[in-house]
């Protein structure tokens, strides 16, 4: 009889302190938006509740009592080209809705969906599952195949933020994948190659990338969301001022809810409330990998490798560009943002890790 493992406690504690974080930070931002909305103080709460964590709890907990890895594994195929497919929904007229820019939304009767966050994850597994059977001298045709398929998915919806952030973590899976360094010498340099040639192909993405070199310039205009999410840290101090007690929220800073809930978070918590959940963003980080470190099967080692990097890269996005060391994306902050899609993803991702922490087979 197979024995039975319990998870890896310490990062269950981690993903439950996390949830806890995002369902406080957001009990807090999302008052004044919920009242001027719909009158009801705790709308946007309760529907991320209903709506995000709920079904990604249980769609987690399913995951992980009840399919095998090798069934993961099996469908990994499938499910990255129906998360493909879905992609171009947003291009249908009376499906696809564009915000700010970028068509990434996809209506369906009362369902908003965001095909992008559901390839995050599918691109992840089939990834894992494609380098973990393949032999060295495939490897490379293959992955830049498959980076040239995500490439062309994403720039049709002008999202660039996504694409450099898949990008990322597919690189950082292929580098796992014990692959020849003549490889990712090339991956990156092309890499570089294209982001350059994005940026100088498109004004808005130079104007971005300007108004992030000198915000000050204008405060009123393109540099307001930065101007006001440094004042937001900043007003937090050491301490912060209180949780419930952001001034900022009150229409100042732009999407609170979703893009610059960190800013807020530090508003209320300060340098210490803000630094503890960088900390655990980076614990959580190191603890992928000690876990990815501790597996001798790839396609485990190599998913644990995508969902930290995943969760790592889209943290330090988001909290980059509300401390200016980066331009603004739209990225939203992992279990904190407000946003369903990405929820539910990242809980389902965080059951597949627990459950591989749990599996001895692969260790």
């Amino acid at each position: 009889m197979k024995k039975k493992s319990k998870p890896d406690i310490f990062l269950l504690v981690l993903i439950s302190l996390l949830i806890l974080i995002g369902i406080l930070a957001l009990a807090n931002v999302s008052v004044p938006v919920s009242l001027k909305v719909v009158g009801n103080a705790g709308y946007y709460l309760t529907h991320q509740l209903l709506y995000g964590f709920l079904p990604g709890i249980i769609v987690g907990l399913i995951i992980y009592f009840k399919v095998p890895l090798k069934t993961i594994k099996k469908l990994a195929f499938p499910f990255f080209i129906i998360s493909y497919i879905l992609m171009f929904t947003v291009l249908i007229p009376g499906i696809g809705r564009a915000e700010l820019g970028a068509a990434r939304w996809a209506d369906v009767g009362p369902f908003s969906f965001q095909p992008s966050e559901i390839l995050k994850l599918t691109s992840i597994i089939y990834l894992s599952a494609l380098l973990s059977s393949f032999k060295q001298r495939n490897i490379f045709v293959t992955f830049l195949f498959f980076v040239g398929l995500i490439f062309i998915s994403l720039i049709i919806q002008n999202n660039l933020s996504t694409l450099i952030i898949i990008s990322t973590i597919s690189f950082a899976i292929f580098l796992s994948a014990k692959t020849k360094i003549k490889y990712n010498l090339i991956l990156w340099g092309l890499s570089l190659a294209g982001f350059v040639m994005m940026i100088l192909f498109a004004p808005y993405r130079v104007q971005r990338l300007t108004t992030y070199l000198n915000p000050e310039t204008d405060v009123l205009g393109s540099g307001y969301q930065m101007h006001q999410s440094t004042i937001s840290i900043g007003s937090g101090g050491l301490t912060g001022i209180g949780l419930g007690l952001s001034e900022q929220k009150y229409g100042f800073v732009s999407q609170p809810m979703s893009d610059c809930i960190f800013a807020v978070f530090a508003e209320e918590t300060g340098f210490i409330g803000a630094s503890l959940l960088v900390i655990l963003f980076l614990t959580f980080t190191y603890s992928c990998f000690s876990l990815a470190k501790r597996k001798n099967d790839m396609f485990p080692k190599l998913i644990v490798v995508g969902i930290g990097s995943w969760i790592t890269v889209q943290a330090f996005v988001n909290i980059g560009a509300m401390v200016n060391l980066l331009p603004l994306s739209g990225t939203p902050l992992p279990f904190l943002s407000y946003g369903g899609t990405h929820i539910v993803l990242e809980l389902i991702a965080c059951s597949i890790l627990l459950k591989i922490s749990s599996d001895c087979s692969s260790c």
